[in-house]
């Protein structure tokens, strides 16, 4: 439904000059010996391909630079790469900025730029547009969702809420705009403390969609909130048994996780942080080893900042590939996506405007009372 809904409104909201695909013909950028003609899609079959499929499917030669090419394009379009810590970490070096979901909204609010690649999942395209309505707002993959935003229909979520009609609604940013626009402030792991301590005690609160998060900040605070039953596949999926192996292997290792992990892993921990705070709490410690409980992408990071220390990821319930806890949407991200997505400018975030200024009153007064 939200392939479907975003690609029709990007129909309408598109002009002829999107992404150069006015001109059917124009020549091949990749080689400076090359005249031969490229021949470009127009705009009605690009959008039926992104409706299709989800992104620009168009093949990329190998022997590109898609660095040097994507930075090409960066300066060509006046855009800015965003990128979550989560993403692969090839596209982490070619980013602008590199953050948690609170530092990626108020650089979206900030920046100078014309267009916006936002590598990341659906919902921070979303917040993008919220925040910046008059720029344009691409991501690599529509696929990219979350599975915290999933957990949370409008239609459920908004006849939950007319339950508790004396509640005020603090939503988790993992959510769509529809749920953005029916909450009263956002939230992030980074300020979800400080929001819910700047309330009047007495204030009751719908906490959503992220009960582990919403429990953690109940426990931390004293307050007793109604939480909505949503939750990470990624942080929910560590695996306790693994964990106490590792930290039989790894005896003087540091613990440090992210709040949207269970209460019995979160007990484990020496730390409890957003992605930024366990960045951080790994470069400040003098400590040398580190479990890591959260999405491995943020190894990256640490592994850079730090490269004279041990960091490990904490381990999954199910085997795969890496040991650890990795985010199918998030590695949906590619360098040719967003190469792709930058070339022909789609696929485009679109939120229709009567959601989005809903959405952006309970945005801003999170950025406001996150000064």
């Amino acid at each position: 439904m939200r392939l479907t809904h975003t690609v029709h409104q990007a129909v309408a909201a598109s002009t002829e000059s999107t992404g150069g695909l006015a001109d059917n013909v124009t020549f091949c950028p990749h080689s400076l010996f090359s005249l031969k003609p490229l021949v470009k899609p127009s705009m009605e079959a690009l959008l039926e391909e992104v409706q299709r499929v989800g992104y620009v499917n168009k093949p990329v030669a190998e022997d590109i630079d898609l660095v040097a090419e994507i930075n090409r394009l960066k300066k060509e379009k006046n855009a800015v790469i965003l990128a979550h810590y989560y993403v692969d970490g090839a596209i982490q070096d070619i980013a602008d900025y590199i953050g948690d979901s609170l530092g990626l909204s108020q650089q979206a609010a900030a920046t100078p730029a014309d267009m916006i690649v936002f590598c990341g999942v659906h919902f921070m395209g979303e917040t993008a547009k919220i925040l910046s309505p008059e720029k344009k707002v691409v991501i690599p993959d529509l696929n990219a969702g979350c599975s915290l935003a999933d957990s949370a229909p409008a239609d459920k979520f908004a006849a939950f809420k007319a339950q508790y009609p004396d509640h005020i609604v603090l939503s988790y940013i993992n959510c769509s705009a529809e749920i953005k626009a029916l909450s009263d402030i956002i939230v992030t792991s980074s300020n979800a403390l400080k929001i819910v301590e700047s309330l009047p005690k007495d204030q009751k609160i719908i906490f959503a969609p992220d009960a582990n998060l919403g429990r953690f900040v109940s426990k931390k605070t004293g307050r007793d909130m109604v939480l909505w039953d949503g939750a990470c596949i990624v942080h929910i999926d560590i695996s306790l048994e693994k964990l106490h192996k590792l930290r039989v292997d790894y005896p003087e290792a540091k613990f440090i996780a992210h709040p949207e992990c269970q209460e019995h892993i979160l007990s484990e921990a020496d730390f409890v942080g957003s992605t930024t705070a366990l960045l951080k709490y790994v470069v400040d410690s003098p400590e040398q080893t580190f479990i890591v409980g959260t999405e491995a992408g943020i190894l990256h990071k640490m592994k850079q900042a730090v490269p004279h220390k041990k960091i490990i990821p904490a381990p999954a319930t199910q085997n795969n590939t890496c040991a650890c806890s990795e985010c199918p949407y998030m590695k949906m991200n590619t360098m040719e996506k967003v190469y792709n997505a930058m070339l022909y400018e789609q696929p485009e975030i679109i939120v229709p405007e009567v959601v989005r200024l809903k959405a952006y009153e309970s945005v801003a007064r999170m950025l406001e009372l996150s000064k």
